[in-house]
């Protein structure tokens, strides 16, 4: 037999319609602004990465434009020679210098403590130092806010007195900028290039010459940017920790009276660390201030 909806009943159910009706609606409108909102941030987040590279390009372009260079052959000071003459030292060592101007620089940014340049790579920038290790991470060479920040040492180190180990860091950005091409390094076809195994580094007062001797992909730590060590046992234990994570086909001898050059950037989001270690072989007053 066919049961028939009371006009009491039809209404409940058209009520209860209207309410589920309402909810979806709302629920709807909620997802579409979220759906908004989170296309504005992206887009936001693409063109300030974008206008973030533009800025450093055109600072770069002014520092080319700047840059002096005298690639000199003057013997220097000899730094630390090892007593096997038929180390690899005896090969970099006759590198020549990477001598830089530093006036436009310092003109610039009274921050500029020296310059950096390595082979077949991006790395080719003035280093500035603060008073700490977080302004230059967000901040570019004109000091204008900037997510690519720039080249800057640890502000535990003295250039001019180096310690132990000194840090120069730089973010890993994409386009190979600041610290981007340290990846690089760690490739097979830069390796395989022998003479590609040197950092030069220079001052207002001094260039200098580093060799490499270890580089490594590591979780984030804070043992192997240690600046300074208490004893010549913790050197020589970090001096061997370093280079047993080395993972580049090289053998090169290190001790305790090195000056260690360390450089350090991000691998990833998570934390990872692409790391360089070299120590001075060479060095002789700058006579291009």
């Amino acid at each position: 037999m066919k049961k028939y909806m009371t006009i009491e009943d039809y209404f409940k159910t058209q009520v209860v319609g209207k309410k589920k009706n309402g909810k979806g609606m709302r629920l709807r409108w909620v997802l579409a602004i979220m759906c908004l909102i989170l296309i504005i941030f992206s887009l936001y987040t693409i063109f300030k990465w974008c206008y973030d590279n533009y800025q450093i390009r055109q600072i770069n372009k002014e520092i080319e434009k700047n840059l002096n260079v005298n690639s000199s052959n003057e013997q220097g000071e000899i730094v630390n020679p090892p007593i096997n003459k038929g180390s690899n030292y005896y090969y970099y060592v006759n590198f020549p210098f990477y001598e830089v101007s530093f006036s436009p620089f310092l003109l610039k940014n009274s921050d500029t403590v020296a310059f950096i340049h390595i082979r077949n790579t991006n790395i080719n920038y003035p280093v500035v130092q603060t008073t700490n290790n977080d302004y230059y991470l967000k901040h570019s060479f004109d000091k204008e806010k900037n997510d690519a920040g720039w080249i800057f040492m640890d502000y535990r180190s003295d250039i001019n007195n180096l310690g132990d180990n000194t840090t120069i860091y730089g973010h890993a950005r994409l386009d190979g900028t600041m610290f981007g091409s340290l990846k690089n390094m760690l490739s097979a076809y830069w390796q395989n290039d022998l003479d590609n195994y040197v950092i030069y580094l220079s001052t207002p007062k001094e260039s200098m010459v580093f060799q490499i001797f270890s580089m490594y992909t590591i979780e984030s730590e804070s043992y192997y940017i240690t600046p300074n060590f208490s004893s010549n046992n913790k050197k020589q234990i970090w001096l061997d920790t370093m280079k047993s994570r080395n993972t580049a086909p090289i053998d090169t001898e290190v001790d305790i009276d090195d000056k260690i050059l360390t450089l350090s950037t991000c691998q990833d989001n998570h934390g990872g660390r692409i790391v360089v270690h070299s120590k001075l072989i060479k060095r002789k007053a700058n006579m291009t201030r």
